[in-house]
């Protein structure tokens, strides 16, 4: 079953929003995200985790329509390009910590600030290493205190772009490391 009857750009005057219930998902526990249910919503994950969780992303797919598609461009398409993941810690990681990370093949581009909220808010600013490719909030020096909030996008093959505001305590340090 086709995912939207649209084909060709879409022209909205007023603007386009989401909202409602299905516009944040509360995880608890390690999951693999993928475009139908995490795409475009919020995320939320914080608290006291139901152990260290790890938060998959999908394989980058940059492929192109196949040909069996018909006219137009088939919005079954396995493509995922372009998919927005923004993750919002919305209370501070206790006792575990959260893991966001790719297939190991797919790297993070990109950079996040990091505010030490507990001392002098000193803020640093991290970029994403070539070999890159988890993002690990502690709860305290590498992130995931309240508030702290990445968005995560598919941008090109092997490359998800990473940007945020990563709320920590004491000496932050970078939260991005390799798998």
């Amino acid at each position: 079953m086709a995912r939207t009857t649209f084909q060709g750009p879409v022209r909205s005057l007023t603007g386009v929003y989401t909202q409602g219930p299905g516009a944040v998902v509360a995880i608890t526990a390690s999951t693999t995200l993928n475009p139908v249910d995490h795409g475009g919503r919020i995320i939320t994950v914080g608290g006291t985790l139901a152990s260290n969780v790890v938060l998959t992303l999908p394989t980058i797919n940059t492929s192109s329509d196949p040909s069996s598609s018909g006219p137009g461009s088939d919005p079954n398409t396995a493509n995922n390009e372009g998919v927005v993941y923004t993750i919002w810690v919305p209370t501070t990681i206790a006792t575990s910590s959260l893991k966001i990370g790719t297939d190991g093949t797919d790297k993070y581009v990109g950079s996040v600030l990091s505010i030490d909220t507990d001392s002098s808010n000193v803020t640093v600013g991290f970029v994403a290493g070539a070999t890159n490719d988890y993002i690990n909030f502690n709860g305290g020096t590498t992130g995931g205190v309240a508030g702290t909030w990445v968005k995560i996008v598919a941008v090109a093959a092997l490359k998800y772009m990473v940007t945020g505001v990563v709320l920590g305590t004491g000496t932050v340090a970078t939260p991005f490391a390799d798998s």
